[in-house]
């Protein structure tokens, strides 16, 4: 089955992001995979504390996963599976589509400020786009939910 692979985090964008990719899931029979990326730990040399830290990054992740897991349900009837990593953000959502070839589409959320771009990873992985094995989709962020129903 192919899935639209979506990155979970507290942008704003995060979320039309993950509506595209719910809705077209849900208009082409294809599965949703959300990976969320817990960073690396700057004080490693405090292993309990970093311990504790990592698995308090793990319980948001999964609340805040299965907020958008719930709608998806719901709503499209889509099935969402979460995987977390941990690492460069950039560099893992590299080494999960690499693991995972089922993934078909990469989808993004741009940011809406004129000043700061369209936000780090779309920056980024628009530089590697043409190494990827995998085309990116990237949603403005501000598209509102009408739009987005229109497109999917």
């Amino acid at each position: 089955m192919r899935k639209f692979l979506v990155v979970l985090d507290d942008s704003k964008e995060c979320l039309n992001a993950m509506r595209f990719a719910a809705m077209r899931a849900a208009h082409t029979g294809a599965g949703v995979e959300v990976l969320a990326v817990i960073p690396p730990e700057e004080f490693n040399h405090w292993i309990g504390v970093g311990d504790i830290m990592r698995e308090e990054a793990r319980e948001r992740i999964h609340a805040h996963f299965e907020v958008f897991a719930k709608w998806m349900r719901d709503r499209l009837n889509v099935e969402p599976a979460l995987v977390i990593r941990e690492g460069v953000i950039v560099d893992e959502i590299i080494n999960q589509l690499a693991d995972d070839p089922e993934v078909g589409v990469l989808v993004l959320g741009a940011g809406t400020d004129k000043k700061s771009g369209p936000g780090p990873l779309v920056t980024q992985l628009s530089r590697n786009a043409g190494s990827l094995p995998v085309p990116i989709t990237i949603v403005p962020g501000d598209m509102s939910k009408e739009r987005l129903e229109m497109i999917t």
